[in-house]
């Protein structure tokens, strides 16, 4: 079993837990979700780990395509598919209104990776910020030993203590600045930098804390 399905059973991502945090992060953040189709981005954006042999790799960074096909092909009316799905995204937009969040449903998902969203050049979704401050909102004592069970905490220390490649920019993390000593401690350390970045970020202002991946000169 890879890491990254082990983390959607019973990791960081565990189907049926992280997705109430993001809720409740959104609800922090924005007010409540009365459109369903939150609820659906909630639960659907990180499914793409299912089979990824490690998180933020770059077979884990393609985890986005996965939940941004779901809600493109349900609820984007735009996209070239069956009548039951045009119709279906029809209904909603009459109902709860066209996405006021992203472009279209598939970029509100496909953008929650600010990692990503900087490579593709574009302003990380407000999925992305309310995914960020669960994060925060999720205790130590219950994200630890998640993290502990599926074994993804070896990579994210790991990535917060080395570059990939001499030479590279610094790694996800390490440019972070996390405290590595204890386990606690990076977590504690974590939150505290995403706590500093939401509250930057939140209202939409470009992401510069975010490293581009570009090599330095």
């Amino acid at each position: 079993m890879t890491v990254g399905t082990r983390s959607l059973l019973f990791g960081a991502h565990q189907f049926m837990i992280h997705p109430w945090f993001v809720a409740w992060a959104w609800c922090r953040l924005y007010g409540f979700p009365r459109d369903p189709r939150l609820w659906m981005a909630f639960f659907v954006h990180d499914l793409g780990y299912v089979g990824k042999p490690n998180m933020d790799g770059e077979e884990g960074e393609t985890h986005i395509w996965l939940g941004a096909k779901v809600l493109g092909w349900l609820f984007d009316v735009e996209w070239p598919w069956n009548l039951v799905k045009r119709t279906l995204g029809r209904l909603c937009d009459w109902i709860w209104g066209k996405s006021p969040f992203a472009p279209s449903w598939f970029c509100l998902s496909f953008h929650h990776s600010r990692f990503q969203a900087k490579k593709y050049g574009v302003t990380v979704s407000r999925l992305g910020i309310a995914d960020k401050l669960s994060i925060v909102l999720t205790p130590a004592w219950l994200y630890l030993p998640l993290v502990r069970a599926s074994g993804e905490i070896h990579e994210y220390l790991s990535l917060a203590k080395d570059r990939k490649y001499v030479g590279e920019p610094l790694t996800k993390y390490e440019s972070m600045g996390l405290d590595t000593g204890t386990e606690q401690d990076w977590y504690r350390t974590m939150q505290s930098y995403l706590a500093r970045w939401v509250e930057e970020h939140k209202g939409g202002r470009e992401d510069t804390w975010t490293p581009s991946g570009e090599k330095h000169a």
